[in-house]
């Protein structure tokens, strides 16, 4: 309902109504877990290059743009399916507002997914040597050999803001109190690093022992780290009036007390004790159930980090 109009500035002022229910639900939950994936493989994989021959993981560069990609057009997707008029995300590209983060998160997310589709069609063409026989991608392989490690810095470089724009976003919310920059950079960082060892330990059946090793070890580290962020602030959230009437619906008889917990029990605390134990005994079928945990886990974790703030009113 229209209250009045500002006639210098032709400004239509609207009456202030309550939501009447959850506006960001499981698409946009689905969105950052899928933008968590795609580029924490990215992070990960940089870090067993930088440990390991690219012999001891010989599936990897070809493996992790595709999953990479696969995820990120999942993020893409189910972003502008949210939006109310899709169409109008060309005026981003066409009409740029850099004071937005907004903006500038779709400005890198689609260069970081052209990247990627870059370095995926020069790995699965250096991966299958049926297609190096043909005469044309041979040809076109001699002539862009490097050119995999000359773009792969740039991936991972970009990356690290891909994954952390949205914190930005959800921080600039108005009153909510629980979704502070802070922390859910972090959070965001940890989950990030949680999603994409696990989504590599499904593609790391061929590698050496020392590389699943260290796949285990970045899973161990990223579900302590992220469970640690959580329990900080279920338990030290006394600070902030409303950050505590938020967690209330996480808290002792709170409407997401069980979804929590559980989220809490099977994404962070079993594959932690999980993936230290494979750390030494390299069983691959009980690391690749703490990755199927963690990732279950890691998805209702951020459904119910997104949803708890927007059940409190307010007025």
């Amino acid at each position: 309902m229209v209250e009045n109009t500002i006639h210098a500035t032709q400004a239509i002022v609207s009456l202030d109504v309550p939501l009447p229910q959850i506006i960001w639900g499981w698409m946009i939950t689905l969105n950052m877990w899928a933008k968590s994936v795609g580029t924490g493989v990215i992070l990960v994989g940089a870090f067993l290059l930088y440990r390991h021959k690219k012999e001891e993981m010989p599936n990897l560069r070809w493996l992790m743009p595709l999953i990479a990609f696969i995820f990120l057009n999942i993020f893409l997707f189910f972003t502008l399916t949210d939006l109310h008029h899709p169409y109008r995300m060309v005026n981003i590209f066409l009409h740029p507002h850099w004071t937005s983060a907004i903006t500038v998160g779709a400005w890198m997310a689609s260069l970081f997914t052209l990247l990627i589709t870059i370095l995926m069609l020069i790995g699965g063409l250096d991966a299958h040597p049926e297609l190096r026989k043909n005469a044309s991608c041979a040809k076109w392989l001699r002539g862009h050999s490097g050119l995999y490690e000359t773009l792969f810095p740039f991936v991972v470089f970009l990356a690290i803001p891909v994954t952390l724009y949205t914190a930005i976003i959800m921080a600039e919310a108005s009153a909510r109190e629980l979704w502070q920059a802070p922390a859910e950079v972090m959070q965001m960082m940890w989950a990030a690093l949680l999603a994409g060892s696990a989504g590599l330990i499904f593609i790391s059946g061929s590698w050496s022992k020392e590389a699943r090793k260290d796949l285990a070890l970045v899973l161990a580290i990223a579900t302590f780290f992220s469970f640690t962020m959580y329990m900080g602030e279920y338990f030290f959230s006394f600070k902030s009036a409303e950050g505590e009437a938020t967690l209330a619906y996480v808290h002792s008889g709170g409407a997401f007390n069980a979804e929590f917990w559980f989220a809490m029990v099977l994404g962070f605390i079993i594959p932690f004790f999980l993936a230290v134990s494979t750390m030494k005994s390299d069983n691959k079928t009980l690391l690749r159930f703490a990755a199927i945990l963690a990732l279950i886990g890691l998805y209702m974790a951020k459904d119910v980090w997104l949803k708890i703030p927007q059940m409190l009113p307010l007025s």
